[in-house]
C-alpha cells in the first residue's frame, strides 16, 4: 500500500489518501511494536527498563493515534459531502499535514507525561533494573492511572461525538434531492466503518481489566487467555482495517492491484 501511494504523485495531493496512508503506516508500526513486545514477554521474562520504556511509549502513541486519525478521515468525508464547493479550500495538503502533526502530538502527550511523573516520583534505579515489559509495571504510580482514565474518557468522547455528528450530517445530506446519492452513501458507510473501528480500538483499553479477571478465574489458562485477547484486540482489527479501506476505495484498489500483479508476474521460476 505504501509503495502504491509513493509511485503515484496524484495521491500526494488528495487529503483523503494522505490520511489513509498515515493510518496504514501507524497501524504497521503499532502491529510491529506490539508483536515484538508480546514475543519478548515470552522469550525473556525480564528486560532492561530503559529499553522497555521507549518501546512502550511508542506503542501507546500509535495505539492512541488511530481513533484520532479515524476522526480526521470522517471530518474529511463530511466536508466533501456537505461542503463540496468549499472542499478544495478547506481540505488542503498543508492543513492535512498540520492535522496529522497535531494528532501525533496529542497522542504522544499521555506517554510523555507518564514518563515525567515516573522520573519525578520513582527512584533512578528503576531505569537500571530488569522488569517484565508492561505499561503498568514501568509507569506504576497511581496518579498515572487516574490521569489516563480522565484523558481516555475525554478522548473517546470527542472521537465518538465527531463520528456521530458527521454520520448524521452525511445521512441528512444524502436525503436531499440535489445530492450525489452514490457518493453520500459511500461516505456514510465509510463513517459507519470508522465507528466500528473505534469500538475495536476501545477494546484495547477495556480488555486488560477483563483479562485480569479471567486469569483469576482460570489461572491454568492464563497464556491462552492472553494470546486470544492479543489476537482479537491488537492484531486482527489493525490488520484488517487498512485492507478493508484500501479495497473499498475504487481508485486506490485499481492501482494497488495493478502494482501487486505487476510485481507478482516478475517472479518466474528458473
Amino acid at each position: 500500500m505504501v509503495s502504491t501511494f509513493r509511485k503515484h504523485s496524484f495521491f500526494y495531493e488528495d487529503p483523503r489518501y494522505i490520511m489513509f496512508i498515515c493510518m496504514v503506516i501507524n497501524d504497521a508500526v503499532q502491529l510491529t511494536l506490539v508483536t515484538a513486545l508480546y514475543v519478548v514477554s515470552y522469550a525473556f521474562s525480564k528486560i532492561s527498563a530503559s529499553t522497555c520504556c521507549p518501546l512502550i511509549m511508542t506503542a501507546v502513541t500509535t495505539t492512541r493515534s488511530t481513533p484520532l486519525i479515524l476522526a480526521g478521515m470522517a471530518l474529511e468525508r463530511y466536508i466533501s459531502i456537505c461542503f463540496p464547493l468549499h472542499y478544495s479550500h478547506i481540505c488542503t495538503v498543508r492543513r492535512t499535514a498540520w492535522t496529522i502533526f497535531i494528532i501525533f502530538l496529542l497522542s504522544f502527550t499521555p506517554p510523555l507525561t507518564d514518563l515525567l511523573i515516573t522520573v519525578v516520583k520513582e527512584p533512578p534505579s528503576l531505569f537500571h533494573s530488569s522488569i517484565f515489559c508492561d505499561h503498568s509495571l514501568i509507569f506504576r504510580d497511581r496518579s498515572i492511572y487516574y490521569k489516563n482514565l480522565v484523558f481516555d474518557s475525554v478522548y473517546f468522547s470527542f472521537v465518538f461525538l465527531t463520528l456521530f455528528y458527521t454520520y448524521c450530517k452525511i445521512l441528512l445530506t444524502a436525503r436531499a434531492a440535489s445530492t450525489d446519492l452514490v457518493s453520500a452513501k459511500k461516505a456514510r458507510n465509510t463513517v459507519l466503518l470508522h465507528g466500528v473501528q473505534l469500538l475495536l480500538c476501545l477494546l484495547a483499553f477495556v480488555v486488560p481489566s477483563m483479562q485480569a479477571q479471567l486469569i483469576q478465574l482460570f489461572p491454568m489458562y492464563s497464556l491462552e487467555i492472553r494470546y486470544v485477547n492479543f489476537l482479537l484486540v491488537y492484531i486482527i482489527p489493525r490488520f484488517l482495517s487498512p485492507m478493508i479501506y484500501g479495497f473499498r476505495d475504487e481508485k486506490f484498489r485499481t492501482y494497488w492491484l495493478r502494482y501487486f500483479i505487476s510485481n507478482t508476474q516478475r517472479v518466474k521460476p528458473a
